[in-house]
């Protein structure tokens, strides 16, 4: 893939339709989303206006079709954590493995940066046997790792999806000076 292919603009609501594609197999085949129901396209339009209310949905367009988004959020909703998101990328499965995913942090990253964002946090599911099984890999994991954050919590069997029980990590990436 040729990234100068890629264009990454802000999502609109049009967009919610092509995002729940995208999203719909992360829920019903994976447990990288801990939904158990794929959210309704509507559903899908009014948390990207929800999120753009206050910080950042974009997607990634290759010849006119969205093959990623990614979306930063309140990290919790309390005045001192302003400077702090939590993050989320995915990628259609069929465009995985082509570097759609750092094309996005990369732009995420910038415009955080911009709006004064210090911290971009991540929680990630993870194998309660810390190894890949038929649901999730370490995927996530290891994009993060070479993005640049590292992992600062973990917490023990807190999910449970496919009748297996799965724990979840944070990582963090600092992107600005805490002055």
């Amino acid at each position: 893939m040729d990234k100068n292919a890629i264009t990454i603009r802000k999502a609109t609501k049009a967009d919610a339709e092509a995002i729940q594609t995208i999203y719909a197999p992360y829920v019903r085949e994976t447990a990288v989303s801990f939904e158990y129901d794929v959210p309704s396209v509507e559903e899908m339009a009014k948390r990207i206006e929800e999120v753009q209310k206050t910080h950042l949905w974009i997607v990634a367009e290759e010849d006119g079709k969205i093959v990623g988004y990614a979306y930063a959020h309140a990290f919790y909703g309390r005045a001192a954590y302003q400077w702090a998101v939590e993050t989320s990328i995915y990628v259609d499965r069929q465009e995985k493995r082509k570097g759609i995913g750092g094309v996005l942090h990369e732009a995420m990253e910038d415009a955080l940066k911009a709006q004064g964002i210090l911290n971009m946090n991540a929680c990630i599911a993870y194998p309660a046997q810390g190894s890949d099984d038929p649901h999730l890999t370490l995927d996530s994991v290891r994009f993060h790792e070479r993005m640049g954050y590292t992992k600062v919590a973990h917490f023990h069997q807190c999910g449970k999806k496919f009748g297996r029980w799965y724990d979840v990590i944070w990582m963090e990436k600092i992107i600005g000076e805490h002055v």
